[in-house]
């Protein structure tokens, strides 16, 4: 019988033990979450009349005095059920280019009946597909406004970084209920 020699000897058997770890080891593949099927449809909250000029005022003072309170300087617009604008204020000082950014964060959020924090949460969980739906936009900072369990507008800020525009439109928002 041929032998091996010794360092060949020792490379295959630690190429031996070294697959039968690898087998062990694995993993069954894990499910893709964008297979699961919900029992109930998520994001279902049925659109109510549009809100209020007043209303939507009142809710941009609500935020405004959130960002005055901490030295943010921002944008801010409120959409009606229909994605429409209804009230608009930018501090002075707030960047010009988030002038549009705000009001396509309550647009989508509006639209999609949801935050905008869940877009930007699935672009970074790897769900890139939803930068390819039209209207969305994946920064936080867009928030419904739902009143007895009805959609009637939505509120968008931008002009700091996501977590500072989610804490003002949230100060906005918390005036509907």
């Amino acid at each position: 019988m041929h032998r091996l020699p010794p360092l060949v000897a020792l490379a295959v058997s630690l190429l031996a033990s070294g697959a039968a770890r690898a087998q062990q080891t694995q993993q069954p593949p894990t499910q893709n979450p964008l297979d699961v099927v919900p029992d109930k449809m998520p994001f279902d909250i049925p659109y109510g009349a549009p809100i209020s000029l007043s209303r939507a005022q009142a809710v941009v003072a609500a935020a405004q005095a959130e960002a005055e309170r901490r030295g943010w300087k921002l944008n801010i617009a409120v959409v009606d059920s229909g994605g429409n604008l209804v009230a608009f204020a930018r501090m002075d000082g707030a960047q010009l280019a988030s002038i549009a950014v705000s009001e396509h964060k309550a647009r989508t959020s509006v639209l999609f009946r949801r935050e905008t924090k869940v877009f930007e949460a699935a672009i970074q969980g790897g769900n890139t597909y939803t930068v390819t739906l039209d209207g969305v936009i994946g920064s936080r900072g867009g928030i419904p406004l739902v009143e007895g369990g009805k959609l009637i507008g939505a509120i968008g800020c931008s002009g700091g970084t996501g977590s500072q525009d989610e804490v003002v439109a949230k100060a906005g928002a918390a005036l509907v209920r």
